[in-house]
C-alpha cells in the first residue's frame, strides 16, 4: 500500500498516462507455486489510481434511441483532455439520473472516466452558475419517429414503443453484425450506419444481399475491402441456434439465455410456436424474459425476417445427439494460426454446436489444438505438453462427420 501511495503522488511525473500499478512477486518459481484463482494469479495484485476529474462546459443534451427503444440522454460537452483522451460526450443513463444530478444546459460540470474508461458527468459546479443556464426538458415523442413515448411504473427507462422506429432498426442492424451478434468482420458500427444511410441495408436480411459491386460504389470502399466484407458475410451464414437468437437483439436475451433456449428447442419452428407459459417453464427464464420472447418472436415481422434469412442461405449448425451426448462433449479446443475453410468465429461456433468448449490460451483443460497456417508459440507449447494436435483437414473431418 505504501508503494501505491508513493506512486500516486508521483503520477504527474510519469512520462506516460498511468491508470494504476501492478505489484508482482519477482520469483517466477514461487509465483508458479502460488498458482491462480480462476484466471487471476496469486503472485500479483493490481491497484487502481483514483479517477482524475476535470471541469468543462455542458453544451447540450442529446437523446439517443437504442435497439430496444430505450431513450438515453447524452451530454454534449466542450471537448476536454482527460487521461490522454479527448472527451466530448458522456452518457447520463436515464431521465432519473439527469434529474438527480440537476444538470442544466450551460453548466460547468465535473467529469471523470469511470473505471478509467467510460466518461462520466459527476455533478454540476453549482457555485459557477450565472443564472443563464437552461433547464433540460425530455421529449414527449420519439425524436426519430415521433411516436408517443412510454414509461412503465416499475422502470427507470423511457421507451419508444414503435418497433419500426428508424433508430431502433439501425441499432438492431449494428447489434446483429457486432460482437454480441454474428460478429461479421468489416461490418462495424460506422459501416452499418453508412449502409443504412445509403439505403443498401434496411432490414437484417438485406445484409446477405450485399455484393462487392454495390459496396465499391460507396465512399471509402475499394475492391479488396469489399471482397473481404462479402466473404465475411458469406462465412457468417453458418451459425448456431443460440448464435442466431442472440444476434436478433430480443430484449433481455443475450448469449446466456440464447444457449438455454437452444437446449430446450431443437428448431426455429418450435421456438416460434412456443407460448409465454412455455418460456416461463424453462429453468433460468423469468416472466419478463418470457414476455419479451413472446412479444417479439410472435410478430409477423420476425417470422418474415427469419424466413428471408433461411431463403438467403443462413444455415443453423445442428446439435447432433449421440447416445445422449454431443460428439465433442468433454473436449476443449484451442485454435492457433489461420484456417482456410473457416473464419475463427465460425470454427468456434462449430465446436460449441457439437458440445465442445473453446479456450483462448494453453491450460490444463485443453484437449485438442487445431493448428492452421502461421501457427506460433501456442503450437510449440502444445507439443511440449504432448496435447493432441489437429490439422485443418483433421478438424473438418471432426466437425462435418
Amino acid at each position: 500500500i505504501a508503494y501505491t501511495e508513493t506512486w500516486d503522488k508521483r503520477r504527474d511525473e510519469l512520462p506516460y498516462e498511468a491508470d494504476g500499478m501492478v505489484i508482482k512477486i519477482d520469483d517466477l518459481t514461487l509465483a508458479a507455486e502460488l498458482g491462480f484463482v480462476g484466471k487471476d494469479p496469486r503472485g500479483a495484485v493490481a491497484f487502481k489510481f483514483p479517477a482524475r476529474e476535470v471541469t468543462t462546459r455542458l453544451q447540450e443534451i442529446r437523446v439517443n434511441v437504442g435497439r430496444t427503444g430505450v431513450l438515453t440522454p447524452v451530454a454534449e460537452l466542450e471537448p476536454v483532455q482527460i487521461q490522454g483522451s479527448t472527451v466530448a460526450r458522456a452518457t447520463l443513463h436515464n431521465e432519473d439520473e439527469l434529474r438527480r444530478k440537476d444538470l442544466r444546459i450551460g453548466d460547468t460540470v465535473l467529469i471523470q472516466r469511470a473505471g478509467d474508461v467510460i466518461p462520466e458527468v459527476v455533478k454540476p459546479v453549482v457555485e459557477e452558475r450565472t443564472g443563464t443556464e437552461q433547464p433540460v426538458t425530455m421529449p414527449d415523442n420519439c425524436p426519430n419517429c415521433a411516436s408517443p413515448l412510454i414509461r412503465l411504473a416499475n422502470e427507470s427507462a423511457t421507451r419508444c414503443p414503435n418497433f419500426h422506429c428508424p433508430a431502433q432498426r439501425l441499432r438492431a442492424l449494428i447489434h446483429f453484425t457486432g460482437k454480441a451478434g454474428l460478429d461479421i468482420e468489416g461490418l462495424g458500427k460506422k459501416v452499418m450506419e453508412q449502409l443504412y444511410e445509403a439505403d443498401l441495408v434496411r432490414e437484417i436480411p438485406d445484409i446477405f444481399t450485399l455484393s462487392s459491386d454495390s459496396l465499391q460504389e460507396l465512399e471509402g470502399w475499394g475492391e479488396l475491402s469489399a471482397a473481404k466484407a462479402v466473404a465475411a458475410i458469406s462465412a457468417s451464414k453458418t451459425t448456431t441456434f443460440a448464435g442466431l437468437i442472440a444476434a436478433l437483439g430480443i430484449r433481455h436475451v443475450g448469449e446466456g439465455i440464447a444457449e438455454i433456449l437452444e437446449q430446450r428447442f431443437t428448431n426455429l419452428a418450435g421456438l416460434l410456436d412456443a407460448t409465454e407459459q412455455d418460456f416461463k417453464d424453462i429453468q433460468g427464464i423469468g416472466k419478463e424474459i418470457a414476455k419479451s420472447l413472446k412479444n417479439q418472436l410472435g410478430t409477423p415481422a420476425m417470422r418474415q425476417t427469419l424466413d428471408r434469412l433461411l431463403a438467403l442461405g443462413l444455415t443453423i449448425v445442428p446439435t447432433v445427439q449421440t447416445d445422449g451426448k454431443l460428439p465433442l462433449t468433454g473436449r476443449v479446443f484451442l485454435f492457433t494460426g489461420g484456417l482456410a475453410a473457416f473464419s475463427r468465429d465460425e470454427a468456434k461456433a462449430r465446436v460449441k454446436a457439437l458440445g465442445g468448449q473453446v479456450a483462448s490460451a494453453i491450460n490444463a483443460k485443453v484437449t485438442d489444438v487445431v493448428s492452421g497456417e502461421g501457427a506460433g508459440s501456442k503450437l510449440k507449447k502444445a507439443r511440449e505438453l504432448q496435447l493432441a494436435i489437429l490439422s485443418e483437414t483433421d478438424f473438418i473431418k471432426l466437425v462435418e462427420r
